[in-house]
């Protein structure tokens, strides 16, 4: 890895989360209360731009080195699996099994579904 790949990996990483925090600050804003919405919605919708984006990889649409950038640095800053796990557990401890059930379990099926979703448009393309 190049000493630029590396500084535009660690810039996308911080501007992927800032983007993040104010996606989340909306959608909660927007959203009823209870159930962690935000973080399920931006986990599933970076897991459709990750599949698209090595999609178009796959197909020589993108390179690999923006393929990191954007994927590994962008999008690793903007979703959160630990967040998610958080939320689950704290789920529990309110005693609220079926949402985190649901949670944990949809989040992710639902994340692996928009994943191969966005693959197949990214290879179609």
């Amino acid at each position: 890895m190049t000493p630029l790949l590396f500084l535009a990996l660690a810039l996308a990483g911080g501007v992927g989360a800032s983007v993040r925090y104010v996606a989340d600050g909306f959608i909660r804003s927007k959203a009823p209360a209870g159930y962690p919405w935000p973080t399920t919605l931006i986990n599933v919708s970076g897991s459709l731009v990750l599949g698209f984006l090595t999609g178009l990889a796959m197909g020589s649409r993108l390179s690999t080195e923006l393929l990191v950038v954007l994927g590994t640095g962008f999008l690793g800053g903007y979703t959160t699996f630990s967040t998610a796990s958080y939320e689950t557990v704290q789920l529990i401890r309110d005693r609220r099994y079926a949402a985190a059930l649901g949670n944990g379990l949809a989040l992710a099926v639902a994340a692996v579904a928009a994943a191969w979703l966005g693959l197949w448009l990214g290879v179609s393309l």
